[in-house]
């Protein structure tokens, strides 16, 4: 402001003529001006008197803990007839949920993110994949399976198609390889994973 006031007493003009010239709105340099001299508080913590006290975040909780079947919202309306504290259901909510009274289960924590599981040891996860080789003109199917802890081929097989038929075929031929193992099929192929099944 003082840059403004500054330059308004010198060029002898009127502010109207001045706010264009620094971009900026009319309202937003009143505001400026009535905000001037004062401490910056734009978007500051400003504590709120409709903000719960610790005893109204007890007295929810210890209401809760007597009727623990009743939800957040039937509770927030229960607690107001009883005279016991009034507040909003969504502050119900937030104080429950902070507490971790609001599921009334306690669930897995979930996985999701943590990345796939890596197997320990051979065998116990065979990845397979189907490509296409071209050989002279003729496309085949290209069968790998994989050991996903060692990355070892343990089987491979070229087939002109890949039907139910085939696929017992392969997964027969690595099982016969390894007659002990018993891996869990990974595949993106349905047909792989559907005769998997029936041969377990």
């Amino acid at each position: 402001m003082d840059f403004v006031r500054r330059w308004l007493e010198k060029a002898e003009i009127g502010i109207g003529h001045f706010i264009p010239w620094l971009g900026v709105t009319a309202s937003k340099l009143y505001s400026w001006r009535q905000r001037y001299g004062c401490v910056n508080e734009h978007n500051g913590w400003v504590p709120r008197d409709f903000w719960m006290e610790p005893w109204e975040k007890e007295a929810i909780i210890e209401f809760h803990l007597k009727n623990p079947l009743e939800g957040y919202g039937r509770l927030t309306f229960m607690m107001l007839d009883a005279d016991v504290v009034a507040v909003s259901p969504a502050s119900v909510w937030r104080v429950l949920k902070q507490t971790g009274l609001l599921s009334r289960w306690k669930r897995r924590p979930s996985r999701k993110g943590t990345g796939f599981e890596q197997p320990l040891q051979p065998h116990q996860h065979w990845q397979i994949d189907v490509s296409y080789i071209n050989l002279c003109g003729t496309f085949y199917y290209l069968c790998s399976i994989l050991d996903g802890f060692s990355r070892f081929l343990v089987h491979w097989d070229l087939r002109e198609s890949m039907r139910e038929a085939d696929v017992e075929v392969i997964l027969e031929r690595a099982k016969e390889k390894y007659p002990v193992a018993k891996p869990r099929i990974i595949s993106e192929d349905k047909v792989f994973l559907a005769v998997y099944l029936l041969l377990r």
